[in-house]
């Protein structure tokens, strides 16, 4: 099955998941969930002053109580609308808004910055401006979504990059980038981690993930599969077994970034896993040792699911055929990241920290997943395929 080359941008797109999706509903026991299992909680060597733009989305809090664990001094600055109240009584927050509302950050003075949210360059430049000369370093969280090609497998931070052909990088907004289906979305991460570079050149660490999974994702792109597999049944099985994918827990991006932090590490690094290559079916055997052995897979093949009109990465998580256009989709280099002692906790760990995070949402939450097949449309694929067989 093939992608049109504007499905794949818009898809592709959604990989890094960096794009604001209205913020994470979490509780406490969510952000104290950050110093549970992966690398082990201890003090660092030398403790220091970190500024979080973002801090109470995705990935952020889980930076947050890392970085508080390990003995630093955390300041996060955001407009204080999601989730107030919930940080840790340890961390400072500075009210504002990346849209010309930074006043909170002028006169003060931080070792690092982690810029989490950004997708215009220009929230880049404007924050750069007032933070050059009161940052030592610069920390952009990027996307994979920067690459212009994705039909190579093993590809690594020298890949060709999406190139920006509108009129003006720095004027486009949140709106725009709608309104162009996320076509932008790749092109406007390059233009913003090369206003990083201008700015603190020498200074900067790049991080480009790929899908970022977990407790605390309102996409559902991987939740998707642990809620389905615990339901049980006959479950549609996207594609080949050995399909690879890819995809890093929030939680393990969140610590190795403070590990990298702390390091004073610069450079650009992809970052997405497991070490080793993964499978679909090596996924969904993971997922379902811990939600429910007694699912059964039935593995439908990508031309059949293009006929059924059943959409790669949306109606089917994660996954996306590996042929043409797409074929190193899943199959991203990750040395750099590994070298610098990049981690990951098993598929189990994920699967089991996704699930009881989402049974804790409210029950109108539950009830709807934002991405995957609805089960009345996968039963008429599976009694198609059934069909088609016989």
């Amino acid at each position: 099955m093939s992608t049109s080359r504007r499905n794949f941008l818009k898809l592709s797109a959604l990989a890094g998941g960096a794009i604001g999706l209205g913020g994470a509903t979490f509780a406490s026991d969510l952000l104290e969930a950050a110093s549970r299992g992966g690398s082990p909680v201890g003090k660092a060597a030398k403790p220091l002053k970190i500024l979080i733009l973002g801090g109470t989305g995705f990935t952020g809090p889980f930076q947050v109580r890392y970085a508080l664990s390990r003995g630093h001094q955390v300041t996060v600055f955001n407009r204080g609308r999601t989730h107030p109240g919930e940080l840790p009584k340890e961390a400072e927050q500075l009210i504002g808004d990346r849209n010309g509302q930074l006043d909170a950050l002028k006169g003060r003075k931080w070792d690092v910055v982690i810029d989490n949210p950004t997708t215009l360059p220009v929230w880049v430049r404007d924050a750069a401006q007032i933070l050059k000369g009161n940052v030592d370093r610069y920390v952009f969280i990027s996307t994979i979504s920067v690459y212009s090609d994705n039909s190579k497998p093993g590809m690594d931070e020298s890949g060709p990059l999406a190139k920006y052909e509108g009129a003006d990088a720095m004027k486009e907004t949140m709106k725009t980038l709608r309104d162009s289906q996320f076509a932008l979305y790749g092109p406007l991460k390059v233009m913003s981690e090369r206003e990083v570079e201008k700015w603190f050149p020498g200074k900067s660490l790049i991080i480009r993930p790929g899908l970022i999974v977990g407790p605390g994702d309102e996409s559902d792109r991987f939740t998707y599969w642990p809620v389905r597999v615990e339901r049980g049944g006959e479950i549609l099985a996207p594609g080949n077994p050995p399909d690879p994918v890819q995809f890093i827990d929030a939680r393990d991006l969140a610590e190795w970034t403070i590990r990298m932090v702390e390091k004073g590490t610069t450079g650009t690094f992809n970052a997405t896993g497991p070490k080793q290559k993964l499978t679909m079916q090596g996924m969904l055997d993971g997922i379902k040792r811990v939600a429910n052995p007694q699912a059964t897979f039935t593995w439908v093949d990508a031309k059949f699911l293009e006929e059924q009109k059943v959409s790669p990465w949306s109606d089917m998580p994660v996954w996306v055929p590996p042929v043409g256009d797409s074929a190193g989709f899943a199959l991203i280099s990750i040395k750099r990241a590994l070298d610098q002692g990049l981690t990951f906790r098993s598929v189990a760990d994920t699967t089991r920290a996704t699930l009881d995070w989402f049974k804790k949402q409210p029950a109108e939450r539950q009830a709807k997943l934002r991405a995957g097949i609805s089960p009345e449309r996968e039963k008429e694929v599976l009694a198609a395929w059934h069909a088609r067989k016989k």
